[in-house]
């Protein structure tokens, strides 16, 4: 088992070239009788287009982000993180198999940061070796792989391409970003979201925290951070 502090690998292999322009495009043509194609040709200044967007996106017309996609190839996420992943309705998943991908030797896994310094770690990693040695030995009486991978952990990791809209990002930025998110997948959004503020820095203040965005706490347990919202 290899051991990456680097994990979760996140890529942003693909992402509108002019995303700030193409919002721009969208909220105009809701309002000009022009055809979108030549509000698209028309120069507009940088200030210009992101004081018309932030305007409409404080208004709430979400809609118009929709049209910027982004796609991430992600490793070394664990399968219980990815559980958690594809519960977002309005993104698309290309993961690794376990029906047809089999696993050789010990299988990649990862500890979690409570594990690491205990008196359980040793266990742990025992455990592991044990699930390996018994999953190989199922491959080699013939056990289909489809069936052999019923005993394999939620810490085993896993890869995917995974896409989504802007909108959808932005939710997954404000959900996921919460201290209340389990480590692993909060840290893997952070790592999304930084790749697409590099692109864009206007973008950062929408990928945060909810708290952050709405200046208060609507979870049922708090951090403190923020004032809680009154039930």
């Amino acid at each position: 088992m290899t051991e990456n502090n680097e994990f979760p690998i996140v890529n942003l292999i693909n992402a509108p070239e002019n995303p700030l322009k193409l919002i721009y495009l969208s909220c105009r043509t809701c309002y000009s009788a022009d055809y979108p194609y030549k509000i698209w040709e028309k120069d507009a200044d940088e200030e210009k287009m992101l004081k018309l967007v932030k305007k409409v996106l404080q208004s709430g017309h979400h809609s118009t982000i929709e049209h910027c996609q982004y796609t991430f190839t992600i490793s070394g996420v664990t399968r219980a993180c990815t559980h958690q992943l594809v519960r977002h309705r309005h993104m698309s998943f290309s993961q690794k198999s376990q029906r047809y991908v089999v696993e050789e030797g010990q299988f990649e896994y990862i500890t979690p940061p409570t594990l690491k310094n205990g008196e359980l770690h040793a266990e742990y990693d025992s455990l592991m070796r044990k699930i390996a040695e018994l999953y190989e030995k199922m491959i080699e009486k013939g056990i289909p792989a489809e069936d052999a991978r019923f005993i394999l952990p939620n810490a085993a990791t896993s890869s995917l391409v995974t896409s989504l809209n802007l909108r959808e990002m932005i939710h997954l930025a404000n959900l996921r970003l919460c201290v209340s998110a389990q480590h692993e997948i909060r840290k893997l959004v952070k790592k999304m979201c930084k790749l697409v503020v590099e692109k864009e820095p206007w973008l950062g203040e929408y990928l945060v925290a909810k708290c952050e965005k709405n200046g208060y706490c609507d979870e049922i347990r708090s951090c403190g951070r923020f004032p809680q919202q009154v039930r």
